[in-house]
Formats: structure tokens, sequence, C-alpha cells
């Protein structure tokens, strides 16, 4: 069943203030209605202020000295590159525990160009001392990220998708700063997170009818990064595949490499995300991950390309 993972992320800070009289919600111009049972229930803990993504940062900042936990939510490219110096100083400078949700990460806002697409967010953020960096793959996978989220120090950066995704996500084990083993395999490794891990997924069974063993790990937290688990997912394969929905530069991809150059696996690296340029196109999300190679079929064929293997017809 497919749920929408925005809507699990809002669902989630309801639920989880009524346990915690610590939590507030902020919005910045969000649509009418939302957390409308927040609002009529908790009106005191409910904020919607303008188009002032700046401002709210500073905001959340002041609520956490306070000892409020502010949950932060608008567009993912109004949270990252406009409210940079904001999120820097008021809260990661500071450790507050403000958390950040970012609606729309990736190719999900494609219709509306590049000043809507947030490709560059996870490594922005994980260049960020303190800040906990998150990027679910489905919606209870992202239940699951709130319900942790109370427990985590200092800022946190959560990334929303589209909504919609299947779930691959596992129901049991999870753990903040752990990653989550999908798919054992032997000779391949797809090393991916958020909502790419289905697509690994379906590649990786795409060459098992190849008759080549592929696993998937999926690293929801891309800071603080499951380095050991990365180390022993990776020994013995043949080929490591970082996959992600974001700039080739700084990201899931570049997080890996570095693990791996200072450890002794020797499994040849290939990263696969999107080109260091802005989009030229105005298509939907799938059309920025076709042009960029980054559907099943296109993990599939860049594997047997990296094999050596014959190109499948």
């Amino acid at each position: 069943m497919r749920k929408p993972m925005r809507k699990a992320a809002m669902s989630s800070i309801f639920r989880i203030a009524k346990r915690d009289a610590r939590v507030v919600f902020i919005g910045s111009d969000l649509g009418a209605g939302t957390l409308e049972d927040m609002r009529r229930e908790m009106p005191e803990r409910w904020f919607m202020e303008g188009v002032s993504e700046q401002s709210i940062i500073g905001m959340a900042a002041g609520l956490a000295m306070e000892g409020y936990l502010p949950y932060v939510n608008t567009i993912a490219t109004f949270l990252t590159r406009r409210c940079y110096e904001q999120i820097a100083i008021d809260l990661a400078l500071h450790k507050l525990p403000v958390r950040l949700i970012a609606t729309g990460g990736g190719g999900v806002y494609a219709p509306l160009g590049p000043t809507h697409m947030a490709v560059e967010d996870l490594g922005i953020m994980r260049s960020l001392p303190n800040m906990t960096v998150v990027a679910p793959a489905d919606a209870p996978e992202m239940e699951r990220v709130l319900d942790a989220s109370l427990d985590v120090a200092g800022p946190m950066y959560i990334r929303v998708a589209k909504g919609g995704e299947p779930v691959v996500s596992l129901a049991e084990g999870f753990e903040m700063g752990k990653s989550a083993m999908l798919r054992k395999g032997r000779d391949v490794l797809f090393a991916c997170t958020g909502v790419m891990a289905a697509h690994a997924l379906r590649a990786a069974e795409m060459l098992a009818g190849d008759g080549i063993d592929a696993g998937v790990l999926h690293l929801h937290t891309l800071k603080p990064l499951d380095e050991s688990g990365i180390i022993a997912a990776a020994r013995g394969a043949r080929l490591v595949v970082s996959v992600e929905e974001h700039t080739i530069i700084g990201g899931l991809g570049s997080a890996v490499a570095e693990v791996l150059a200072e450890s002794d696996v020797r499994a040849r690296l290939v990263r696969m995300g999107l080109p260091d340029r802005f989009s030229r196109d105005y298509g939907n999300q799938e059309n920025v991950l076709r042009v960029a190679g980054l559907l099943p079929d296109n993990l599939r064929d860049r594997v047997r390309e990296q094999l050596r293997l014959p190109m499948a017809v």
C-alpha cells in the first residue's frame, strides 16, 4: 500500500505533539488545512507565518532556547538555499533542537523548474556541524523518523519526497544513524538513500535475472553516516554503486567515497546522481530521473556496463 510521505510527516507531528508538550509546529505560507486538527486542539502550539522563511528559522531558534521542540515545514529549496545562514548561525552553531521538514526534495518540483528543485540540499546540510540529515524511503519510515526525532540532539533536516512511493523500508530494526540492508547480495552493492531505495531494489531484481547478485543498502541517515555498515556491506563486492536523487557533488555518493577511501575495502565505486548543472527542463520528476539515468533499467545497464557484460536488449 502506498501512502503520501508528507501526509505521514504532518500526522506524525500531531501524534508526537500529543505525547510531548515541547512540540510546536511552524509553517511558512502553507496551504489551508495544513495540520488543521492540531490547529484546533493546540492553537497555542501551531503557527502559520507568511512568506518569511528566514524569519521563521529565527522564531524557531527562539522557541527552542525557551525549551520547545519546533518542527518547521516549507518547500525544501526555501528552507535550504534561502535560510542557509540562519540555519547555520541560529541553529547549528548553538545545537538547537529544531526539526526542518523539507517538502519536495530532489526533482519533486521539476514542473516549476530549477528554482524549486532541491537537488543540493543534502550536501549543504550535511556540511553543517551538529546537523542530523535524514532522507526516508517511504511513508512508514517517515513515521519512524518522526518518532525518533524527539530524542535527537541538535538540529535535524528531514527530506520529504513527493508521496505515493512504494513501501520498501523495513518495519523492524529502525535506528537513527544506522543503515538498513534491504536486500543481501554478493556481486554488487547498491548504496542508496531516500526514494531511490525502491529503484535500486527494482534494478537488483532485474540483475538477478542476468545472474548478478546485487544487494541494496539503504542509508536513511546521511549524517551521522553508518560508516561501519557501509564498509561491512561493501566488503567482498566487485562493485559499489551509490544512487541518489541529488547532485553528484556532496551528497550520498561523496559520503560513501569518503568512507571507502579511508577503509581497506577495494571495491570499485560508481556514483549515480544528477549532473552538476541546473535543470534545463520543466518536465516531471520521472523525466528528471530518466534524463539523469536514474531509473531502474538505467541502474541495471550501468552495472552491466561496469562489469563488462553484454547490454540487455
